[in-house]
Order: structure tokens, then C-alpha cells, then sequence
């Protein structure tokens, strides 16, 4: 069964920002005088009082100290779960993702989040089309930073990712940046419980020609699939359908390069082969 998941509105953030815009009342100022204060434009604080823009953690301590809150808005940022921080048609992949037992990922665009450095994840926002704001770009990157915690976990999931080749050839956010982005994979996948494997630019037969695929298994050994196009994304639950995209990944992986050879390429590209 396919369950979509489109963009809407977060309850939780519509609570912030009333809890916000009442201090701010209590204050005695108005949305441009507070906006004054915090060195922010006024639209910003409007958009975060609708519930459209999110409210940081350190924005959230800043807000604490200029209407004299106690800390009540940071903490409230803080006790929100994760999922909350993430864009919205994402969420269906977060609620799973922090309890997985195990994530497979193919991807053909960009490296997966759960691996990105921080320039990295700012340097693809970057590139959005519509473009972002700078406050929601910030945002996204450091929900999405927060998301790689499950690598910590006392028990992390096994994680194992096959990545197109060309990935590493886009240059996002320049050299220097890519650089960075290659170490970080090389170091992600040295715990036993992490692999990675380059599918190259000229492999064929290709099994993953159709696009990019993720493969999470729950705590109760259940098989899911998250499918993402544009803005639009979709959850897979159906056992025979799962099972298909399973033998899909399970062809891509003998098709793509060894993680010995992968790791070798990397370091080739890093100039330290």
C-alpha cells in the first residue's frame, strides 16, 4: 500500500509561536518593535507566530532574553520530537528512521542525509529552486544534523547505503566542501555496523534505473519502503511490494563496486590513493 505524504502545516510550531506572540503582547510590543530588538525583519517574527517558520534553539534563548520568559520558549523548542523539526512531506520517513533497526538507502542525486556534513546539507539548499529563505535554509540543515543522531544510539541501526557514482563527481558547494562531505563518509563507514557501495557511471545492467529508494525495518521486524519525488513522497507497507523493492536492492548491491573498491575510490578522489 502506498500512503502519500504531502506538505502541510505543523501543529507544534503553530503552539510555539502563539506562546511567542503572547509574551511578546505581554511585553507591550508589536511585532516591528520585537523584531527591532532581535535584529530580525518583522516578517520573520510574523511567520514564526503563524506557525510557517520554526523557531531554533538559539533563536529561541534569544527570544528568552529579550521578553524575560525564564527560558520557557527554548525549553519548549527542546521537548519537541524530532519529526517536528522536519520538513513536513519528510515526516513519514523521520517517525520511522529514529527507531529503525536497520536503513538501506540507494540514492542517485546527492549524498543521503543521514550522511551529510552541515556545508554540505546548506550547499544542496542552496541550490533549491524556488529558493529558500536563509532562516528556513538553516533550519532544515540543522533538523536534518539532528537526524543523524541515530548513528549514536546505544544500539544503532545497521546502515548500508549504494550511491551512484556521479554523486561524487557533482562539485556541491566546491571542492573544498566535497572534500570534507568524502571524509565524512569514509569515517561514517568503518563501524562494523555501516557499509557503503558505489554503483559506477558506466554499470550496466542497472537495477535502480527507475530512481532513488529507501528501505527501513522497525523494531517489530516489520519491512518498510520511503519513496520521495520533488515534494511528494510516499510510504510502502505492502509485503509483496516491499519484497520487490528488497530484491531490487538486493541486485543493486551486486552490481555496484565492492565497499573495499568504493572506499578505494573515494580516496582516489581524495588524492590519497
Amino acid at each position: 500500500m502506498y500512503v502519500a505524504r504531502k506538505p502541510k502545516k505543523a501543529g507544534s510550531w503553530h503552539a510555539v509561536g502563539a506562546l511567542l506572540a503572547h509574551y511578546r503582547k505581554r511585553a507591550r510590543l508589536t511585532q516591528e518593535q520585537f523584531a527591532e530588538l532581535a535584529s530580525i525583519h518583522v516578517d520573520t517574527v510574523g511567520s514564526i507566530e503563524q506557525g510557517r517558520l520554526t523557531l531554533q534553539p538559539d533563536r529561541a534563548e534569544q527570544f528568552d532574553e529579550l521578553l524575560d520568559t525564564s527560558g520557557a520558549l527554548a525549553l519548549l523548542v527542546q521537548k519537541l520530537p524530532v519529526r517536528e523539526k522536519i520538513v513536513q512531506f519528510a515526516q513519514g520517513l523521520v517517525d520511522h528512521e529514529q527507531e529503525a533497526v536497520s536503513v538501506y538507502a540507494y540514492e542517485t542525486q546527492l549524498v543521503p542525509g543521514l550522511l551529510q556534513t552541515r556545508e554540505y546539507c546548506l550547499a544542496s539548499f542552496d541550490s533549491r529552486y524556488p529558493a529558500l529563505g536563509s532562516e528556513t535554509a538553516q533550519q532544515w540543515v540543522n533538523a536534518r544534523m539532528e537526524r543523524q543522531l541515530i548513528w549514536q544510539r546505544d544500539r544503532p541501526p545497521v546502515g548500508h547505503f549504494v550511491l551512484e557514482e556521479s554523486i561524487f563527481r557533482r562539485q556541491v558547494g566546491g571542492p573544498e566542501v566535497m572534500r570534507k562531505q568524502i571524509r565524512q563518509i569514509l569515517e561514517y563507514t568503518e563501524p562494523i555496523h555501516m557499509s557503503m557501495q558505489i554503483m559506477p557511471m558506466d554499470r550496466m545492467p542497472h537495477a535502480g534505473l527507475a530512481g532513488p529508494m529507501t528501505l527501513l525495518e522497525t523494531p517489530e521486524h516489520d519491512r518498510l519502503v520511503y519513496l520521495e519525488v520533488q515534494r511528494a513522497s510516499f510510504l510502502v507497507d505492502d509485503p509483496d511490494e516491499v519484497s520487490d523493492y528488497l530484491h531490487k536492492y538486493g541486485m543493486l548491491r551486486s552490481q555496484a563496486l565492492s565497499p573495499d573498491e568504493s572506499m578505494c575510490l573515494l580516496n582516489g578522489l581524495l588524492g590519497e590513493s
